[in-house]
């Protein structure tokens, strides 16, 4: 196998989700960073993670970019992204306690980035628990209260940490208003601002030194032509515009976006690179049209290790959605793809692909709005099981037949090359076709 190509012609990277988020982008970055000086993450939270497994260990990233894991990769954080700063500090001390040195060389969080506080956790969990059976599914992490304090221009931003008794006096109007919707609708205990300076105190100012004007770092590195890599959470289907709304993340997932929460929408992007499973999953709540349930369901969950990274919760699983992969394709505007997880397969004596949705009798091959999605059921075929252990294979040629027959008719299916095939966790573990 050549490795994987370098990216000298291609500056400016997004590596992309392409259906409900737990793609593998994680792995893939990690993989594909090796030819890139920096990795950004630009959008969400540490509501999602990305799992990665090579020669230093297996590490679960919620907030830092996957780069971090890389020597001499400059690792950004950007001002789409919303910072729980406690659960920052906290992820960065785990890195360290494995032996992962993190500098103000080697991480930079930008000056523009929001602070998600305690009293969003809180106005999360309050939210999902008075939504009870009709909830939407959140993290509880307080993730959609911030985006929407961001707009309502109720935040405060990582740069303020700078000066604490300007921030003080902002926070305690902040404090006031928040506390209006925590008490005043939600009878819960108020929020008190003592408590909110102290947490900005005690995480707040451990991460200042990381804290600066990214925009000028990232523009000045492209202009140096450097090749920069933004890295996303979750997957187009969970876009707050594009996606399963109201099921979704409370940002923007798509690659379009990627300069934007980085910091340099004055530059365009030279490649996206789409992940998506080789079968399908979910987490949270939401239409999921190709969901197995019982036994089925629960033979490929255990066969995939499918449990949330950021919560543990169990991930609703299903067959390869090629209706919703098409979409997610389209919305990420993907010039690549990397078909991940097709090992955990090879247990299948049949394999199910859905290739169309059936709505009230119709059959229909675009992926619709959430309420005729709600509707929709999944029109499969079935495909032929290898049933191999292929985690070894490094070259298409190693493949057994009704795997390579497999990889072909997704990429017919969805009408895109597949360029890389990942087939273990392992950071060598794939194939570039």
């Amino acid at each position: 196998m050549g490795g994987v190509n370098p990216a000298e012609e291609k500056m400016l990277t997004a590596i992309t989700g392409i259906n409900w988020g737990d793609e593998g982008k994680g792995r893939m970055v990690d993989l594909l960073s090796e030819k890139y000086d920096v990795v950004v993450r630009y959008q969400g939270g540490n509501n999602a993670g990305h799992t990665v497994v090579n020669e230093k260990g297996k590490f679960i990233l919620n907030l830092l970019p996957s780069g971090i894991l890389r020597d001499g990769v400059v690792n950004v954080i950007g001002n789409g992204v919303v910072v729980d700063v406690k659960h920052l500090v906290d992820e960065m001390g785990r890195l360290e306690d494995a032996g992962i040195k993190i500098t103000p060389e080697h991480l930079k969080i930008s000056d523009r980035a929001v602070i998600c506080m305690p009293y969003h956790v809180m106005q999360d969990c309050l939210e999902e628990n008075r939504l009870a059976g009709k909830q939407y599914g959140s993290t509880r992490r307080g993730i959609a209260p911030v985006y929407g304090d961001k707009y309502m221009k109720k935040c405060i931003r990582m740069g303020e940490l700078a000066d604490m008794n300007a921030l003080e006096e902002r926070l305690k109007d902040i404090v006031e208003w928040k506390n209006l919707t925590i008490v005043g609708v939600y009878g819960a205990e108020p929020v008190k601002l003592s408590d909110m300076t102290e947490h900005l105190k005690k995480y707040g100012e451990k991460l200042l030194p990381y804290v600066c004007d990214t925009s000028v770092l990232l523009n000045d590195l492209a202009e140096q032509g450097k090749n920069i890599m933004f890295e996303a959470q979750l997957g187009a289907l969970r876009d707050i515009d594009f996606g399963i709304y109201p099921y979704t993340s409370s940002s923007n997932s798509i690659a379009a976006y990627a300069p934007v929460g980085a910091g340099i929408p004055n530059r365009k992007l030279d490649l996206s690179i789409g992940i998506m499973k080789a079968y399908s999953t979910c987490v949270g709540e939401g239409p999921f049209t190709v969901e197995y349930f019982g036994e089925k369901a629960e033979e490929l969950r255990k066969a995939g290790g499918e449990y949330g990274a950021a919560t543990g919760r169990p991930r609703r699983v299903g067959p390869f959605d090629a209706v919703a992969s098409r979409f997610g394709i389209r919305m990420q505007g993907a010039d690549e793809i990397a078909l991940t997880k097709l090992d955990v397969l090879s247990y299948a004596d049949e394999i199910e692909v859905c290739v169309a949705y059936d709505v009230d009798g119709e059959r229909i091959t675009e992926f619709p709005l959430t309420a005729t999605l709600s509707r929709a059921k999944p029109v499969c075929v079935k495909l032929k099981g290898w049933k191999k252990d292929i985690s070894g294979c490094r070259k298409k040629e190693d493949l057994p037949e009704e795997a390579r027959e497999y990889i072909a008719f997704i990429e017919k299916s969805v009408g895109a090359k597949i360029k890389y095939v990942s087939v273990g966790a392992e950071r060598d573990a794939y194939i570039v076709m």
